[in-house]
């Protein structure tokens, strides 16, 4: 089919549609549908983010900030009516021959039902969504699953079970492993993002709750109204965060919550963000490193962590690749190369192709850290020296010399460093930086808050590595046991730090920082903190 007669086809919205899953529960559906006779292949998302809440009620900051990058967001065929949050818009899908379907979660929006985001019952439900959605009358039996964050978290745990109308899946900027990604990073609770999305993203949505009076677009009618603690609503809802907090080792809670990526076997295209380090980039890469699939591709960007997907050049990219494996077209899609890659500048990114992940090419080239000068250097120091800082007030930093050539730092990195605490444990931060060469930082308009080039993060007592995952460029902790400290003795630490790309101009300069609490930049106050009272609030990560 021709992309003009593909956009001739008008739209049908069918809301609150019934979908019934085994248990009997009832789960509501927004489908929109081409309003020509015939069937189409689906691409849908369900989650707990409201499928009638519209963007700009919702995520207002973020909704004009996209209207500034892409002015012509409402435009061009799409009035914006329809366009919810890390999802597709209707309007600029359906008239290329796709139903495009949101689903509430149960327990979320119009569906009924105990909220429980995360769980295997959700996940579950999925399945059955998708079932139903790839036997309707106006489906060809192929659904594919897009969307961005929540929306795609789940798509590596679906896609795992293997349902049998799941033809392929998008996942924009969502994490695969539960607990190294997202809950716990190097073993210590990340609970500020967690904190802030809890109330206004799920609360808020709750069946029968909200304390943002959204009003229903097409019906004009409010979508909430509740106050989100009524002892009801409290009673009909799992305390996620609560569970976190209690589960600081990746037990059997967390692998619930994992997918197992070599089940994956649909087609994968997997889009990262570079300026994600601290929620979703590792998941990204790791899922398609690791997905079953041979037929998958990693698209690495650059950016807020929904902008590039609302962008002209993205959308496009996600059609050709759905075209492909769900219309079964024969657009060349197959013959692309399996990663393309943003290679960021300190201005921007220029895009190039690649064959793997990491790049075969790479010179694995070690640092040496220098106590004694501070130093990050290529030849290791002539003699030993220690430095000593205040865990919670202090820091240091390891600064190489102005680079002499442009070089091109992508893929992974990996901290070794001795450290001893006057206390029996310490939690250790690690920050990758990029100062110019009047020795002004660089920092990057990241995912979710601005960021430095990279971040890692490891607790000295989960230092414990898994040998049988341990990569020579990239190590991999067990997080299955603490092991305390002898306060005084030193232990050699292995810091995951996340993968990273930028391209460093002559005359500036690379510093690593190490402290015993968050990175911020002074002004720009984080959103991916990690000060849980319970984790971080005792005595022994004060030394």
């Amino acid at each position: 089919m021709s992309q003009a007669a593909a956009r001739s086809h008008s739209m049908l919205f069918d809301k609150d549609v019934p979908i019934t899953m085994n248990d009997g529960a009832i789960l509501r559906a927004n489908v929109f549908r081409p309003g020509s006779p015939g069937r189409f292949p689906v691409v849908m998302a369900q989650g707990v983010y409201g499928k009638d809440v519209h963007f700009a009620d919702g995520w207002r900051p973020q909704w004009e900030k996209l209207l500034k990058l892409y002015p012509d967001l409402c435009s061009n065929g799409s009035t914006g009516k329809y366009l919810r949050w890390e999802t597709v818009d209707p309007e600029r899908w359906v008239p290329d021959g796709y139903v495009v379907i949101h689903v509430d979660s149960r327990g979320s929006g119009k569906s009924p039902g105990f909220l429980d985001p995360m769980s295997a019952r959700e996940i579950e439900d999925y399945v059955e969504s998708i079932e139903w959605a790839g036997t309707q009358e106006w489906s060809n039996g192929k659904v594919g699953l897009i969307g961005i964050s929540y929306y795609a978290a789940t798509q590596w745990r679906v896609a795992a079970l293997r349902p049998p109308h799941l033809a392929a899946i998008v996942p924009w900027e969502g994490r695969s492993d539960h607990y190294r990604d997202y809950g716990f990073h190097g073993g210590i609770m990340s609970n500020g993002f967690l904190q802030a999305w809890w109330p206004k993203q799920v609360l808020s949505n709750q069946h029968g709750s909200g304390s943002t009076p959204y009003r229903d677009r097409d019906t004009g009618l409010p979508t909430t109204g509740a106050p989100l603690d009524l002892p009801m609503l409290n009673g009909n809802r799992s305390d996620y965060p609560a569970q976190m907090a209690s589960h600081p080792l990746c037990d059997a809670w967390h692998r619930e919550r994992s997918p197992a990526l070599e089940r994956i076997e649909v087609p994968v295209l997997s889009a990262g963000n570079w300026g994600g380090p601290g929620n979703h980039l590792r998941g990204n890469i790791e899922g398609y490193l690791r997905a079953g699939s041979s037929r998958k591709w990693l698209s690495m960007h650059i950016g807020t962590h929904y902008e590039s997907f609302y962008l002209p050049q993205y959308v496009a990219m996600q059609k050709r690749f759905f075209d492909c494996y769900l219309k079964g077209e024969a657009n060349g899609w197959e013959d692309e190369a399996p990663v393309k890659l943003a290679i960021r500048q300190v201005d921007g990114a220029t895009h190039r192709n690649e064959r793997e992940f990491p790049l075969a090419r790479t010179v694995w080239t070690p640092f040496y850290l220098d106590a004694a000068s501070r130093s990050l250097a290529a030849g290791q120091p002539a003699t030993s020296s220690q430095f000593d800082f205040d865990a919670m007030t202090e820091s240091v930093d390891f600064t190489t010399a102005p680079f002499e050539r442009e070089t091109e730092l992508t893929g992974f990195v990996t901290l070794k460093v001795w450290v001893a605490s006057s206390k029996p444990d310490l939690d250790l931060f690690a920050i990758l930086r990029l100062m110019d060469a009047d020795g002004k930082e660089v920092v990057f308009d990241g995912a979710h808050e601005p960021t430095p080039v990279t971040r890692g993060w490891l607790r000295a007592s989960h230092r414990k590595i898994d040998e049988t995952r341990t990569l020579p460029y990239r190590v991999f902790h067990s997080h299955d046991e603490v092991q305390k400290l002898e306060p005084g003795k030193r232990y050699l630490l292995e810091v995951e730090i996340w993968p990273t790309s930028i391209v460093i101009p002559v005359g500036y300069r690379l510093v690593l920082t190490l402290q015993g609490r968050d990175f911020e930049f002074e002004g720009k106050p984080g959103r991916l903190l990690h000060n849980h009272p319970d984790d971080r609030g005792h005595d022994d990560f004060r030394g």
